[in-house]
């Protein structure tokens, strides 16, 4: 029986819900017939694709003019503050919580613990993914057991935050400690603390083994891996170890939520969140309310980073403002961020490769040891990707494995941030496919050409979790070497200039990188737009704008489509009353999924516009196209202007018609977008300090509809990833208790400590997405790390196999290369 077989087995599963559902957040299928016709339009053909149109909040961002989820608050003359309490140490159980003080003060309306009503005692995720959630249902909203530094025991609702600090300072939590365990290897032992009893736990995931704390255990393997090892020569066998910490999503806006209940009786979210239509759900299972009794919103977002794809404060402030019967804003402290919310999952890994005689990889083995902290949101599918993401940037290697173990430790949560999984495994396998090239005397570019994936390969190594052939998938767009060879040109690979004092060495090092574009037959985005009478347009989306600039994009690809202006077209997204339903913005997906629900609404509503277009200019539509504004014919240059056919078409005399497009998108393609991270370094042998001289990285993700938005997209990935390369990064002392609860102290690079970057975009064209386009968002963010602990092999010959890169590490380094 297969591990998936397995998870079936175990988990009851509402009717409908298919088995691949629980399984990854990587799938991918080829499916022909699921190709879209081709869109691709010739450049001097574009109206707005491929346009530097401005990100539509920009300005108002920048004036202080956009509202984010606090600034709502002077809509609510009664509003209450909320404030939580949370456990100051790493293992134990609530045996007493004394509130009666807190209770007793002026201006305290609510006081809640785990044992209220008003506090559900259920089971759940937290995790913003699909029904039912890939992840274990193991959190309570309050929780009696305690299993990290920073878990939520208690509330507080009070008239301002201060009373609510005040009362919070009152309050006496009695605690029976237990034995915590911080090491994830050391929490799979036998005689290790046991995190959960299996019965409290509900929708288990493959693999998983509660008493050894493992949250999930999962393996597949194409080929025969142990048989390619013996074959092959020991000296053509390289092994190596890796290791990446806890990094914070550092939001700029802490996660932010205001509840109240509206004159309809129905309860309303005012919510930072990525995922509006899964809150929704979350919530209305969690507290056994009808979904349509609830309301999600989402102003303005200050960046989510995939922090926000979780429910992390909601039902604590929907608890707050059932038992204070007022409306509750809950907003974190960046303390509490810095400790208390989410985090990018801590991985070990080890990779190991064998490689014939002229730099052929035959095989690759991949382990990820995954540490998930307290609980399971988004642990398994996390561990995943760390494997079904870089591994088919080598798709012809015959044998293949990846193995996983997903652990529970006395820590703070992961759970999904930018990347989600694959920084981690870009760091085990780029700089492990660098070790190899050095080893053997090869050239790391030749050698990574010679292996890596090219248009036309069928990738299986995306579906290597898998049971079915169905999850490989055709690369149809593929423009990774030329991404090399302009990223090698602009870094100055070839023509590197040498530093003059003898102690200081300059090396280039390379990665490649993949992602993906949405979750292959795990998503959905819709849309839908109509017509005003003076031919402008409101379109509804569901796709979420995390300040990514993603209205903007909607906007560009409907106006191409209709023929208009972007700035004819306003956008309403995110509202659960509103707006047609969207998964949410991760997993890379808006563009890809919700753009194509955008180009299908605008399609519709283009037949429309064409057949009024027909009647008013008498002609037939096959002649008609829409453009700069019009309807206009080819044949005859006869035209009627949108303005006119909105007017005759809500006004006219014999027919009229409200001009409507809707559009649905779901697929089970994932299309990879590609890139080349580029460091240049200079080492300094006596200290191993060193500077990065620049980064370059060259983009394939199809065609950049607005390629303005894309730099930033680009730019702002790559200072994600220069951090978790060189800075930041959690730590905790040996009572769990965290290190680290402050910009300062975390130590995020600034503005100033920035290299200079160079960005490169490679146009491709991806048949399966909105006017070719591929994702972008996530891919730069997995690149930094193996390029700069490449370039300091290349610059001193030593390597650095942990996370972040340090001058220390690398004079401890180059003190055992010297002896």
């Amino acid at each position: 029986m297969s591990n998936l077989e397995e998870t079936q087995g175990r988990n009851d599963r509402p009717d409908g819900v298919r088995a691949e559902e629980v399984a990854s957040e990587t799938d991918a299928s080829p499916g022909e017939d699921e190709v879209a016709e081709d869109d691709r339009k010739p450049r001097e053909e574009r109206e707005h694709l491929t346009e530097n149109v401005e990100k539509d909040d920009a300005r108002k961002i920048v004036t202080g003019e956009a509202r984010y989820t606090a600034d709502y608050r002077d809509r609510f003359p009664e509003l209450a503050e909320g404030k939580v309490i949370r456990s100051d140490i790493a293992h134990g159980y609530v045996r007493d919580i004394d509130v009666s003080e807190a209770e007793a003060m002026d201006g305290v309306y609510a006081v809640i613990t785990p044992w209220d009503d008003v506090v559900p005692d259920k089971a759940y995720s937290s995790s913003g993914q699909s029904y039912p959630e890939p992840s274990p249902w193991d959190l309570r909203v309050l929780r009696e057991h305690v299993r990290y530094v920073g878990d939520p025991v208690a509330a507080i609702a009070a008239k301002d935050a201060e009373t609510a600090d005040r009362a919070a300072r009152t309050i006496d939590v009695e605690y029976e400690e237990r034995e915590p365990v911080l090491d994830p290897e050391e929490a799979m032992e036998p005689d290790a603390p046991q995190l959960f009893d299996p019965a409290e736990v509900e929708n288990k995931q493959r693999g998983a083994d509660y008493e050894r704390n493992l949250e999930s255990h999962f393996e597949g393997e194409r080929g025969d891996v142990e048989r390619a090892f013996e074959r092959a020569d020991d000296d053509r066998v390289i092994e190596t170890e890796w290791e990446t910490p806890y990094q914070s999503h550092c939001v700029p806006e802490p996660h932010t939520t205001i509840v109240h209940t509206d004159e309809d009786d129905r309860y309303s979210f005012i919510t930072a969140t990525q995922v509006p239509f899964h809150t929704r759900r979350q919530i209305a299972h969690l507290f056994d309310v009808p979904i349509r009794d609830v309301r999600v919103t989402k102003p303005r977002i200050g960046a989510g980073f995939g922090a926000k794809q979780e429910m992390a404060i909601e039902p604590i402030a929907f608890a707050l403002h059932l038992a204070a019967d007022k409306p509750v804003k809950l907003e974190m402290t960046r303390r509490e961020e810095f400790y208390a919310l989410r985090f990018r999952h801590p991985m070990r890994m080890r990779m190991r490769t064998a490689v014939d005689d002229d730099g052929t990889i035959e095989a690759m083995d991949l382990y990820a040891l995954s540490n998930s902290g307290a609980y399971g949101t988004h642990g398994m599918t996390v561990a995943n990707n760390v494997g079904t993401k870089p591994l088919p940037l080598y798709p012809r290697v015959p044998n293949v494995r990846f193995e996983g173990d997903v652990v529970h430790t006395n820590l703070p949560m992961g759970a999904a941030m930018r990347g989600y999984g694959a920084p981690q495994g870009h760091f085990a396998v780029e700089a492990h496919m660098d070790e190899v090239a050095r080893r053997l005397d090869l050239d790391p570019i030749e050698f990574r050409e010679r292996n890596a994936v090219r248009e036309g390969d069928v990738d299986r190594n995306v579906a290597i979790l898998k049971d079915d052939e169905k999850f490989t998938r055709e690369i149809r767009s593929c423009g990774l070497r030329e991404c090399i060879e302009r990223g090698k040109e602009a870094i100055g690979y070839d023509d590197l200039d040498r530093p003059e004092e003898a102690h200081r060495s300059r090396g280039v090092g390379v990665a490649l990188i993949a992602q993906g574009s949405g979750v292959a037959g795990r998503e959905l985005g819709a849309a839908q737009i109509k017509m005003n009478e003076d031919g402008s347009f409101h379109l509804q989306v569901g796709g979420v704008d995390t300040g990514t600039g993603s209205d903007t994009m909607f906007s560009q690809v409907a106006a191409e489509v209709l023929g208009c202006e972007p700035t004819d077209i306003v956008v309403i997204s995110s509202d659960t009353d509103l707006t047609p339903f969207d998964y949410g913005a991760y997993a890379s997906s808006t563009t890809y999924i919700s753009g194509q629900a955008v180009k299908e609404a605008a399609e519709d509503a283009r037949e429309r516009l064409v057949h009024w277009g027909s009647k008013m200019l008498d002609e037939p539509v096959e002649n008609l196209r829409t453009g700069d504004g019009e309807v206009y014919s080819e044949v005859t240059d006869e035209s009627v202007s949108l303005e006119e056919i909105g007017y005759e078409a809500t006004y006219g005399h014999d027919d009229r018609e409200h001009i409507l497009g809707k559009g649905n998108h779901s697929t089970d393609e994932s299309p990879p977008p590609y890139g080349a991270q580029f460091v240049d370094v200079t080492v300094n042998e006596e200290t191993g300090e060193y500077d990065i001289n620049k980064m370059v990285f060259a983009a394939d993700c199809g065609v950049a509809i607005n390629p303005a938005l894309v730099e930033g997209q680009i730019e702002g990935g790559e200072h994600m990833s220069l951090e978790f390369a060189t800075s930041g990064g959690l730590t905790f002392d040996e009572e769990g208790n965290p290190e680290v609860l402050g910009f300062r102290q975390y130590g995020m690079p600034r503005t100033t400590d920035h290299p200079p970057m160079e960005t490169i975009i490679v146009e491709t064209h991806e048949p399966t997405g909105p006017f070719g386009a591929k994702s972008i968002a996530e891919l730069p963010t997995n690149g930094v790390p193996p390029a700069l602990s490449n370039a300091v092999r290349d610059a001193v010959g030593v390597r650095v196999n942990s996370l972040p890169i340090t001058a220390d590490d690398i004079k401890r380094a180059l003190e055992e290369r010297d002896g």
